[in-house]
């Protein structure tokens, strides 16, 4: 863990003032009333973040590193989905949407409702899944101490990791927020059933970060450029955040993810000339293939051996 462990208290303080204060400019920016004014201010906010968070860190560990890019960025991106959705939200909706929920529609906070029903399923489902994906982090262990099988290890450390953090943390945060009568839901809807990539991306894997892509980038570039432009400029966003997350922190494996996702891109364009919904089993052996096949392009081994294989005890040689 020591990947994760902070060289400085100081550091750690800077980033928590950092993080209140993203989270108040970006209710002040979602407030400015000429749209594109607020636009500009709001991606503004983005590229500050990220270079305070970057420069801040620079001689913190990479776990470090990588928790302050994705916090600011996480926090930062909640201004540019709020101006695009025109949504105003009091002080105290704000707050709860930009710093406690990681899903990326405002307008689920504008008022509450009697949602109260699938809380306490969502918590469950989140506390099952929290108890598998940590048994699978466990086994990633063992296999490493008993084999020395990197690739093995890896094979469960990744799924484990995802099972805790998106499929359990995120399931008991949207129970928790139901149970309160805001209309959260899972952000993760049985990815594995996704028969076409825009299945996947769009409306099962990671809703947060389509919601927020659809909104800052594909719905913004469409309309100017049309459909395909708006998938090219969303994928390429998501391979230019991914970078920031992923081979930012560890310093190395520079245009791995932003390569990985612009295969993607390519890939979302032919789908639709494909028989795939004709055919449920041709759609998931082409939709598994394209996530599973370039995967290490986007975990490219810099950023398992700084921040993955740490974060399970694994020592792996350099």
């Amino acid at each position: 863990m020591s990947a994760f462990t902070p060289a400085s208290a100081g550091v750690v303080v800077a980033l928590v003032a950092a993080l209140a204060a993203v989270l108040t400019a970006g209710f002040g920016i979602v407030r400015i009333p000429r749209k594109r004014a607020a636009r500009a201010a709001a991606w503004a906010l983005v590229i500050a973040s990220v270079v305070f968070a970057e420069r801040a860190t620079a001689a913190e560990p990479a776990g470090i590193r990588m928790l302050a890019v994705i916090g600011l960025l996480l926090y930062a991106m909640k201004a540019v989905v709020g101006v695009e959705s025109a949504t105003s939200l009091s002080p105290l909706r704000w707050f709860a949407f930009a710093a406690l929920w990681p899903g990326m529609r405002p307008t689920l906070f504008a008022d509450s409702k009697p949602v109260g029903e699938g809380a306490w399923a969502l918590v469950g489902k989140g506390v099952v899944r929290i108890a598998i994906g940590a048994g699978f982090l466990i086994a990633g262990r063992v296999v490493w101490s008993t084999t020395g099988s990197l690739a093995g290890a890896t094979a469960l450390v990744l799924p484990g990791i995802s099972l805790v953090l998106h499929f359990g943390l995120f399931n008991i945060a949207a129970g928790a927020w139901r149970a309160l009568g805001i209309d959260a839901d899972s952000l993760f809807r049985a990815p594995l059933l996704s028969t076409t990539l825009k299945e996947f991306w769009g409306r099962r894997w990671n809703l947060a970060f389509s919601e927020m892509t659809a909104a800052g980038v594909y719905r913004p570039v469409s309309g100017l450029a049309g459909r395909r432009a708006g998938i090219a400029a969303a994928f390429l966003a998501s391979g230019l955040l991914h970078e920031l997350a992923i081979s930012g922190p560890v310093k190395a494996g520079f245009g791995l993810p932003l390569l990985y996702f612009a295969i993607h891109a390519v890939a979302m364009l032919v789908e639709p000339r494909l028989p795939l919904e004709r055919h449920p089993w041709l759609g998931r052996a082409w939709t598994t293939a394209w996530l599973l096949l370039p995967l290490p392009l986007l975990f490219h081994p810099a950023f398992l051996r700084g921040v993955v294989w740490p974060l399970t005890g694994i020592d792996a040689p350099q």
